[in-house]
């Protein structure tokens, strides 16, 4: 019989620890609530929007300094260092995007006919991408990517008008409902293994040594190809070159960093959590290392042969995605700190080199290569922070990508992992030609004849500073953030 007494239900003194995606949540029905009082006027709800994502932003920073987890909502969400690190992160890509968004035809429409929802849907995937990164439980876990996923499949499509957008939309879909739908079949598994659905009672269960390694290991591919397709690795990967370029420009920017963090941050709590104890009982490392080699080389290689900008940033944050798990390889402290870091230098370089093609496209109407020819000295402020973008991703110093790139082969070469790490560094010399290739055609290739300036609107050149100037600052004062993400860890570690 069920005993209510023993239940840990929530209660509203949950809502002090859950400001941040309460904000969120309340921006989001403000801000659709706010567009029909106000008879249509985008601005009441990006002005809403706007606010409530500072505002979380700053809850975000001042929570950075948890020193004890806080479970609430019946233990189905905790709330802890890691958490404050990726609210920070969700709550500042969200800032970004829309300031962005304001000025993007793609979003707003040329005569500003598409409407203030958008900015809501940002809100609701922001929270949603916050709760994904607190979940303790299976069905938090599902739920809060659903959310997500559901999100991210009407933003995709946001250009009604336009054949590819309904076509990123419709692809992104077919492949998110297969991919939930392999890793429910694996979470469904991992319930009948061990009885439990919070992931400390599946970490005891395992302890126990009574699941059989076989089972496990099926368990682990399947809720792995799950978040796998979140994060675009490959072989999970074939959707995202389509999708981020059928997207209005600034939801692909959106799309690069925030859905992929948020699938990071599951995966991190989940497995390390859950798998820590057993990673010995079956060859972990080797196959995060092969998806690791796999994914970084598919993605470079790809990008080689791209001519739209767009695609070349999508393969390109692939690759990225391939870094990440080389860090991801024996589920150890050190390995999380360098992937909480290079994250947050990812949203970075990664938004701006997006927020850019975004800015160029109002004028452009086109994000092929071919067309950037000559926008240095066209467009000469924006092509200057593009520059920082590129270097950065490359890897190359004084830029906070080097910084990002060092910790994670530091971790692998402190594991022995040499041979990894000599395909991570062989991978970033092949990343450097295609982005040198954007770099050649902002300055040395000749633009049309009668060619005039690219004007690029003064709240996105703001945007993009607010991303180039920490992403310069970073790679030579980087200890403050790389401190952050040792605290982070450090408390999730102490669960």
């Amino acid at each position: 019989m069920l005993n209510v007494e023993t239940l840990n239900l929530p209660n509203w003194a949950d809502a002090r620890a859950f400001v941040p995606e309460l904000v969120m949540f309340g921006a989001f029905l403000a801000a659709l609530l706010g567009d029909i009082i106000a008879k249509r006027r985008p601005w009441v709800p990006f002005a809403i929007v706007l606010f409530g994502a500072v505002t979380a932003l700053s809850y975000a920073v001042a929570g950075l300094d948890i020193q004890a987890p806080a479970k609430i909502l019946g233990d189905m969400v905790v709330v802890d260092g890691m958490s404050s690190f990726f609210r920070m992160l969700f709550a500042l890509t969200a800032v970004v995007t829309v300031l962005f968004s304001w000025k993007s035809e793609e979003i707003m429409g040329p005569g500003r006919e598409h409407k203030g929802e958008f900015y809501a849907l940002i809100a609701l995937m922001t929270g949603g991408m916050m709760v994904m990164a607190e979940s303790t439980d299976l069905i938090m876990l599902y739920l809060s990517m659903e959310l997500v996923s559901l999100t991210s499949y009407v933003m995709a499509g946001w250009m009604r008008g336009s054949l590819r957008s309904t076509e990123a939309s419709l692809k992104y879909m077919i492949f998110g409902a297969m991919s939930s739908g392999i890793m429910l079949f694996g979470l469904s598994l991992i319930f009948g293994l061990t009885g439990s659905m919070t992931f400390e009672g599946i970490r005891a269960a395992l302890s126990a040594g009574t699941v059989d390694p076989l089972a496990l290991l099926t368990v682990t591919v399947l809720v792995l190809a799950g978040l796998g397709y979140k994060i675009a690795m490959v072989p999970f990967h074939f959707w995202a070159p389509d999708v981020y370029e059928g997207s209005p420009t600034p939801v692909a920017a959106f799309f690069s960093v925030g859905p992929k963090a948020a699938g990071f941050a599951l995966m991190i709590r989940f497995f390390y959590t859950t798998l820590q104890p057993v990673v010995d009982q079956f060859d972990w490392p080797l196959m995060i290392a092969v998806l690791s080699v796999i994914t970084m080389t598919v993605g470079n290689l790809s990008a080689v042969r791209q001519t739209n900008v767009k695609r070349i940033l999508a393969y390109s944050s692939i690759a990225h995605v391939g870094y990440l798990l080389m860090a991801f390889l024996m589920l150890t402290e050190q390995g999380l700190q360098a992937i909480l870091f290079y994250l947050f230098v990812y949203t970075l370089m990664n938004l701006g080199a997006f927020l850019f093609v975004t800015a160029v496209n109002n004028s452009l109407k086109s994000e092929h290569l071919a067309d950037y020819a000559g926008l240095g000295f066209r467009s000469p402020w924006a092509s200057v922070m593009m520059m920082i973008f590129l270097f950065s991703l490359t890897g190359v110093p004084p830029f906070a990508g080097f910084i990002g790139k060092f910790y994670l082969f530091a971790e692998v070469m402190r594991r022995e992992w040499y041979w990894l790490a000599i395909v991570g560094v062989l991978n970033s010399v092949v990343s450097l030609y295609y982005y040198m290739k954007i770099a050649r055609a902002l300055y040395f290739d000749k633009a049309p004849e009668g060619a005039g300036a690219v004007p690029v609107p003064a709240l996105q050149i703001f945007a993009m500073a607010l991303l180039a100037v920490p992403t310069l600052l970073l790679g030579v004062m980087w200890g403050p953030l790389k401190g952050v993400a040792d605290r982070a860890v450090a408390v999730i570690a102490g669960l």
